[in-house]
């Protein structure tokens, strides 16, 4: 499809806003990711970004410029903490990644952290501005794999929690401990990470989320920090704190 056909298409199909422009917030710690994007976007109908900013410092600009959507730099997996602030700060604003490969964990994680929509590793600079007028539309653009994982971790929940264990049983406990290290990994920290973060070894901490995933009867990190999330929200937790720290 021709630039400018693309740019026409985009500009009919994008949802109403409050000034007629879609406004965008582009957020990376690597300028050429700002700037080519903003190169991208700025060429297509219907759409203007509005600034840019280091993923500390995006809630901030956000609340300063009240972009409608925010595209942020998902490559490196500890910085979905801030997104996930975004998130929360602004309900009705929406969350773009991009930098996904779409793996199974990676998927549940950027659903765990309040992403709205995904740009993955393999579009092409054209599908952009498609992701981020779907995702205004509350569409959701991805692989027949990812809705699947979706799917599964949905079922996941609907079985397990938020309001309760299989079989009407009583929620897990997880023990302070757990629950702290299951929110250092919903922000996306690695073993290694945590372990620095709490001053403890590595392999306690692999021990910990073992017994978290077996707890939440899920499989990966990505879950567990998923239905954590999920259960919060719901204010109706799947689990209680209670057990020994350690």
């Amino acid at each position: 499809m021709a630039a400018s056909n693309q740019a026409s298409l985009v500009a009919a199909e994008a949802p109403q806003t409050r000034d007629g422009m879609l406004r965008v917030l582009l957020v990376s710690y690597i300028r050429l990711f700002q700037e080519a994007f903003a190169t991208l976007l700025e060429r297509q109908d219907g759409i203007t970004v509005v600034g840019t900013a280091s993923p500390p410092q995006a809630s901030a600009i956000a609340d300063e410029l009240r972009p409608d959507i925010v595209l942020f730099d998902a490559t490196r997996h500890a910085d979905l903490g801030y997104a996930k602030e975004l998130a929360d700060r602004q309900p009705t604003l929406k969350v773009v990644a991009f930098g996904v490969s779409e793996t199974d964990a990676e998927i549940v994680t950027l659903a765990a952290a309040g992403i709205s929509g995904y740009v993955s590793n393999d579009a092409a600079a054209d599908d952009v501005a498609g992701v981020l007028v779907s995702t205004m539309r509350g569409e959701l653009l991805c692989s027949p794999r990812a809705a699947a994982t979706l799917c599964h971790h949905v079922a996941l929940l609907s079985r397990n929690g938020p309001g309760g264990g299989p079989g009407g049983q009583s929620p897990p406990i997880l023990s302070k401990r757990e629950l702290q290290i299951a929110g250092l990994i919903d922000r996306g920290l690695s073993n290694k990470e945590i372990a620095r973060r709490l001053g403890i070894q590595a392999t306690t901490v692999k021990n910990h989320v073992h017994n978290i995933l077996d707890k939440l009867k899920v499989h990966r990190r990505g879950e567990a920090a998923a239905c954590l999330r999920t259960a919060s929200q719901a204010r109706s937790p799947a689990v209680r704190a209670g057990a020994p720290t350690d």
